[in-house]
Formats: structure tokens, C-alpha cells, sequence
């Protein structure tokens, strides 16, 4: 399943002091839509924006267990299209984060919170997507 034939988006919003609320991303690849289910936007919920650029891809496979190779995809591209978003809103300089993929296309202050939207290209490299098999052995 994993290509990279097309763009996403994502929207995320924050407190205002940077803590995660929730993010929505998108995306239309191999002519399905993707949109969520992993449990990441529940998993992440209150955690400051810091944490999402500093936790590494094999930590949520630990924590949030994908039950098959699509979910583990779809876990990976919300990972790394929110790690990129936030990125790309804070300033980050990680070279390992690939920042530059991303464009804010709107950001929304009002008194509760901090809306961000961006269109997100695909990343240049995929993961090696393992069987959950093998990922259980790695624990």
C-alpha cells in the first residue's frame, strides 16, 4: 500500500502554551483516502508540541501497538506528516526532520487556542514497513 503519489494535509491546534489539543490529517494516495484511526491524536492529546519533535517513529509502535502493515503505514504517515507540521510552525532546525516539505497555508489565533494548517508533500523516504510479527520480537 505505501506510495507516494500524492500531497496531504494536516491541521493541528494547540493551547497557547503549545500543548497538542488535536490534528486532523489527510490524504489521498493509490486513489483511497488515509485519515487517521491509529490512536496518535488520542495518544498525543496535551502533550507539548516539543514531545512530538523529539519522540522517535519505533517509540509509538511500542506504545500504540499497530495491528497490521496498513495501520503501521498509515500510524507512520501521521507521525511524520505532524512531526513535519510542527517543525515547520516552531522554527525547528533538526536536520533529521524534513521541514522544508511543509507549507502553512493558515494560521488561527483566537483566545483558546492556535490553529495551524499546511499542505504537506510526500516524505522522501518510507520506513521499512516490518510484519507485527517481527515487531513484537523488538519490544
Amino acid at each position: 500500500m505505501p506510495c507516494s503519489d500524492s500531497s496531504s494535509s494536516i491541521a493541528f491546534t494547540t493551547d497557547h502554551d503549545e500543548n497538542l489539543i488535536s490534528f486532523e490529517y489527510a490524504k489521498i494516495t493509490c486513489g483511497r483516502a488515509i485519515e487517521g484511526g491509529t490512536g496518535l491524536n488520542d495518544f498525543l492529546k496535551g502533550k507539548p508540541l516539543s514531545f512530538i519533535l523529539q519522540t522517535p517513529f519505533d517509540q509509538y509502535q511500542k506504545d500504540l501497538k499497530p495491528e497490521d502493515e496498513e495501520t503501521q503505514f498509515i500510524l507512520y504517515s501521521e507521525w511524520d506528516a505532524l512531526r513535519s507540521a510542527v517543525a515547520q510552525y516552531v522554527g525547528s532546525d533538526q536536520e533529521e526532520i524534513d521541514k522544508d516539505r511543509c507549507q502553512i497555508t493558515s494560521v488561527d489565533y483566537t483566545d483558546n487556542a492556535i490553529e495551524v494548517a499546511l499542505v504537506i508533500l510526500p516524505p522522501k523516504e518510507l520506513p521499512k514497513i516490518l510484519p507485527c510479527s517481527l515487531g513484537d520480537n523488538n519490544n
